[in-house]
């Protein structure tokens, strides 16, 4: 609850954006950690400064009520008299707060918003505290950490707040998605996703995470994780476990004995070369109707530089006919060609890059006027081809 109030109330969001230790308790009260103070023994501490919450729904009101509340000792001037409007409470919130002080201050027109009423409180206590120590300050830019079970992150995503996106971002939160190889473009489309409120990632690779590997994926791997010989998707998750819940590895290629694992996928990027269990997958995920993309990349050596294109090809419940047009789901002669497949990291980030880019317009995330369902970029023209509109 205190997350989405927060995103919700641009008051909030506004003070959390600017630095503040700031976070929400159940109890309804906003609460700014870490604000200077002036003790009566004129030294300079940190309290805690608190406001009574007026809701509407799931946003903030304009206030109703002008004090506010500190925890601490007795919020003082810089000569150790008391700051005019203090009074001593000691009114117990619950069970694990207890509010030592009210403050009052009076503007004459009132609060318009949180943002304003927790701004004056906050600068009257800083003024008296810089007085004495000038380099003190409220604002933290601590890292901002949600309640247990109210974010798949682990620290919370202030960008979308900030930019005003919060809504649309909530268009992401799908319930599983799922990666199917991840050794070059597929860890990128990962490194995208994973920055998404996807509730579940599911990784399906059954290969280790080697040297060539290791160029051509997000992050830099230490010699010592190389020497390990880790599965990729048991490297990726834990990499990626640093900053979000439910990125989940399956050590395992998708063949007839485990292609039913994807039945519950909202949607599936398709990050694989062969042919044949390509087949399988791209024929069950139809009979499923569920969406998915397929990633792939032709690159050649000619007499001087390498030359070649990145596809994206889209497929939904509402338009299929076209994917076997610009997607081969045979084995050609391909065990050499494919031990000789060229992948340059940059090229692999742009081919995930326009997959997971069409993936948020599937969603809504972004305008897609064009509705195209294949596009391909040309490396030697830097071209970019869009067709199969829906």
């Amino acid at each position: 609850m205190s997350l989405m109030l927060v995103n919700r109330s641009p008051d909030l969001s506004q003070l959390r954006s600017e630095g503040y230790d700031l976070r929400v308790r159940k109890s309804a009260h906003v609460m700014i950690s870490g604000v200077p103070y002036v003790t009566p023994e004129k030294k300079v501490k940190e309290g805690v400064l608190f406001a009574e919450l007026d809701l509407a729904g799931e946003a903030t009101a304009p206030p109703k009520r002008h004090v506010a509340f500190f925890v601490g000792e007795c919020p003082s001037r810089a000569d150790g008299t008391p700051i005019e409007g203090t009074t001593q409470v000691n009114h117990a919130v619950d069970s694990e707060l207890t509010l030592n002080w009210q403050l009052s201050q009076t503007p004459k027109n009132g609060y318009g918003d949180y943002h304003a009423k927790i701004k004056t409180y906050i600068n009257i206590l800083l003024g008296e505290a810089q007085t004495i120590d000038p380099t003190v300050t409220a604002i933290k830019n601590n890292p901002v950490v949600p309640d247990e079970g109210e974010s798949v992150f682990k620290y919370v995503d202030t960008g979308p707040t900030k930019a005003g996106i919060y809504e649309l971002n909530c268009k992401l939160e799908l319930g599983k998605v799922a990666i199917l190889g991840v050794g070059g473009t597929g860890a990128y489309v990962l490194d995208l996703v994973a920055k998404t409120p996807v509730k579940e990632i599911h990784l399906f690779d059954g290969d280790i995470f080697l040297n060539h590997n290791a160029f051509r994926s997000p992050g830099a791997a230490s010699l010592e994780q190389l020497t390990g010989k880790p599965q990729k998707v048991k490297y990726l998750a834990e990499m990626y476990s640093h900053m979000r819940h439910g990125v989940i590895a399956h050590d395992l290629f998708i063949d007839d004995a485990s292609v039913d694992r994807l039945q519950d996928m909202a949607f599936v990027f398709l990050c694989i070369d062969r042919g044949k269990v390509k087949r399988l997958i791209v024929e069950r995920l139809e009979e499923w109707g569920i969406p998915f993309i397929h990633v792939g990349m032709g690159l050649h050596l000619g007499e001087e530089a390498l030359g070649g294109m990145v596809t994206a090809t889209t497929s939904t419940p509402g338009k299929r006919n076209h994917f076997r047009d610009h997607v081969g789901l045979k084995d050609s002669d391909a065990e050499d060609e494919y031990s000789r497949n060229i992948q340059i990291a940059d090229l692999n980030m742009l081919n995930a890059a326009m997959a997971v880019i069409k993936w948020k317009k599937y969603c809504r995330y972004y305008n897609d006027y064009g509705r195209e369902h294949y596009c391909q970029y040309m490396v030697d023209t830097n071209g970019m081809v869009n067709e199969d509109a829906a």
